[in-house]
């Protein structure tokens, strides 16, 4: 039991982090104060708990300190500890690390794609966008009015005739000067605007012009211009808030409903509504919106980009984060909780996203709970078995062999604990060897202490990759964990997969309908996506390479100016000798020479 009473007397009355041990020196929560003693304090007087906070109290047997300078330090630590410790009574928010963005390239032809990772200078980004299918969606948009090139530039560089994109009216082929440069460029700078939000100014120089084409009698050129016109009048019907043109905002709601909890993010960008994307915390049991949203304000803006307005369903103390984030992007950020006018609607929207996500995410987990209790029904499972892992190898004829190791807990896919292993050094083609490789390199470490037990392991496969799994699980001392093989049924026809048992025990086929059988299915499914993924990756970025280094007298460096210059292996393998030959350090004899070694 902790002392408190000479630990708070100690304490300073200065800004701060404060640090909660319990018995086995974990670190159960994080927090911040103004003023440490009041704030540490408050969890030990006799007032009462919340439920929650009391039980976190009951195992407290430390706490540590940490004094700040100003209380903006003591946030910005707070959320460092947060994330790095990922405390059990600390609501966690899954870290998306970036967000899509839609990207005009630096190239004299800019080409309009899809980008997520560290910008570079050259290049003009518009977003973020919540999610991929929001991009991918604004760009088709764009496609279809201002119809830049999505293609890479080897392949544009390398281009002697218009691809199918053109001949859908979705690309007007500046590759092979279908286009003029002013025409081409004019469309990206449209293209921008819009992006920008500034979609009445694009939509009346496309008035303009359409007019004056037809008093010209250019009648082709205005009919263009009409269905351009149109196109974009559509999209502004869909995506964009009236009256708020060029606002850049994010509407923040969260719902508490039948104890779970959900944040739902609405990004209006140019006052372009770009979509919404729900997000469910970790450790939110009996949390409440007001304690959720301020953990999801803290983790997601805190060193991201931040727009200039962030209106939210809660009253919060946010005036710390706000000038911290004001700070961060040096500029003005307003968290607003009394949304007035259309605004209010954008908050009512949000909550009823949130909402909406909640019930779908009960009903997901009322069928998997379902299906979970069927298939420990039907396989004799202990009862309280909830956590799954499921083995795949993926390679072709031997090369590039990848195991993937996927993990199924409290009712759903756990994509962040997923595993992939690089097998090398076996037998190409030896599926036995590479099972027994990757189910080592996963279970030593479990048995060591590091990871969660499952309480079931599936191995994609018959009675010999189960045998090697007996071997491996008895030599690590795990051999009380339950393993199941998933055989290919005959002609290896869905439903009717066979269940093999260790110890020679008679398999078993699940009726094609059985729901548990429909677990194990979408567990081995998504074991195999994930290995067949890899395998590719590993065996393309191993031909890339072998394919240049069998080149006598093409070392790393010139290896990496050609795919520099070309935009990778397919853009050299496209390239003339000529076009090789212009490449910093390769000669036309040698130009000649990766000619004939790549064709």
């Amino acid at each position: 039991m902790f002392d408190s009473k000479p630990f708070l007397a100690n304490l300073p009355h200065l800004p701060g982090v404060y640090r909660m041990f319990n018995a086995g020196g974990e670190v159960i929560y994080v927090g911040k104060a103004r003023d440490l003693r009041k704030r540490v304090s408050s969890y030990f007087q006799k007032t009462t708990l919340a439920p929650r906070t009391g039980l976190m109290v009951s195992q407290i047997v430390q706490i540590e300190t940490t004094v700040t300078r100003t209380e903006g330090e003591a946030l910005l630590l707070e959320n460092n500890l947060i994330k790095a410790l990922a405390p059990r009574y600390n609501v966690l928010f899954r870290d998306d690390k970036s967000y899509p963005y839609i990207m005009l390239s630096g190239h004299r032809y800019p080409r309009l794609g899809y980008f997520r990772g560290t910008p570079d200078k050259k290049n003009r980004y518009f977003g973020p966008f919540p999610n991929a299918g929001a991009v991918r969606e604004s760009m088709q948009l764009l496609q279809k009015v201002f119809r830049l090139r999505t293609c890479e530039d080897s392949v544009f560089n390398h281009r002697t005739r218009p691809c199918l994109l053109y001949q859908i009216k979705r690309c007007t082929a500046p590759c092979v000067g279908l286009i003029g440069d002013e025409g081409y460029l004019q469309d990206v700078k449209e293209a921008g605007l819009f992006l920008e939000g500034k979609e009445q100014q694009v939509l009346e120089r496309l008035e303009a012009a359409m007019q004056a084409a037809a008093e010209a009698q250019r009648y082709e050129v205005a009919a263009v211009l009409r269905d351009q016109v149109m196109a974009l009048r559509t999209i502004q019907e869909k995506q964009f808030v009236s009256g708020e043109s060029g606002l850049d905002a994010d509407v923040v709601a969260c719902a508490v409903e039948e104890g779970v909890v959900c944040v739902n993010l609405v990004m209006i960008r140019g006052g372009r509504h770009l979509g919404d994307k729900s997000f469910f915390p970790k450790n939110a049991d009996g949390c409440d919106a007001v304690t959720a949203l301020e953990a999801f304000l803290a983790q997601h803006y805190i060193g991201r980009s931040v727009p200039p307005l962030i209106i939210v369903s809660e009253r919060l103390d946010d005036a710390m984060l706000a000038a911290l984030l004001t700070e961060q992007v040096k500029r003005k950020v307003q968290i607003s909780a009394n949304p007035i006018g259309e605004r209010r609607v954008w908050l009512r929207m949000a909550l009823e996203n949130a909402r909406i996500a909640i019930a779908q995410r009960l009903s997901q987990q009322s069928t998997q709970e379902a299906r979970l209790q069927a298939l420990v029904q039907a396989l004799d499972l202990p009862e309280g078995t909830k956590r799954i892992e499921c083995f795949d190898i993926s390679h072709t004829m031997g090369e590039a062999t990848v195991a993937s190791c996927v993990v199924y807990d409290n009712y759903a896919m756990q994509n962040g604990e997923y595993r992939r292993y690089n097998i090398s050094g076996i037998t190409p083609g030896d599926d036995y060897a590479a099972m027994c490789d990757a189910l080592t390199r996963r279970y030593r470490k479990i048995a060591a202490g590091e990871g969660a037990m499952p309480d079931l392991i599936l191995i994609d496969g018959g009675k010999g990759q189960l045998a090697v799994a007996e071997e491996v699980m008895a030599e690590v001392g795990l051999s009380d964990v339950r393993l199941i093989g998933v055989a290919k049924g005959a002609e290896r026809k869905v439903g009717l997969e066979q269940l093999i048992f260790p110890g020679g025990e008679k398999a078993l086929q699940l009726p094609a309908d059985h729901i548990g059988l429909h677990l194990i299915q979408q567990i081995r499914d998504e074991a195999h996506r994930f290995a067949i993924t890899g395998h590719r990756a590993r065996r393309g970025k191993a031909r890339l390479h072998s394919s240049l280094e069998d080149i006598g007298g093409v070392g790393a460096k010139r290896r990496q100016k050609l795919l520099a210059r070309f935009g990778g292996l397919k853009g050299v393998q496209a390239a003339s000798v000529d076009e090789l030959a212009q490449v910093e350090g390769i000669s036309q004899t040698l130009a000649e020479k990766i000619y004939q070694g790549l064709h």
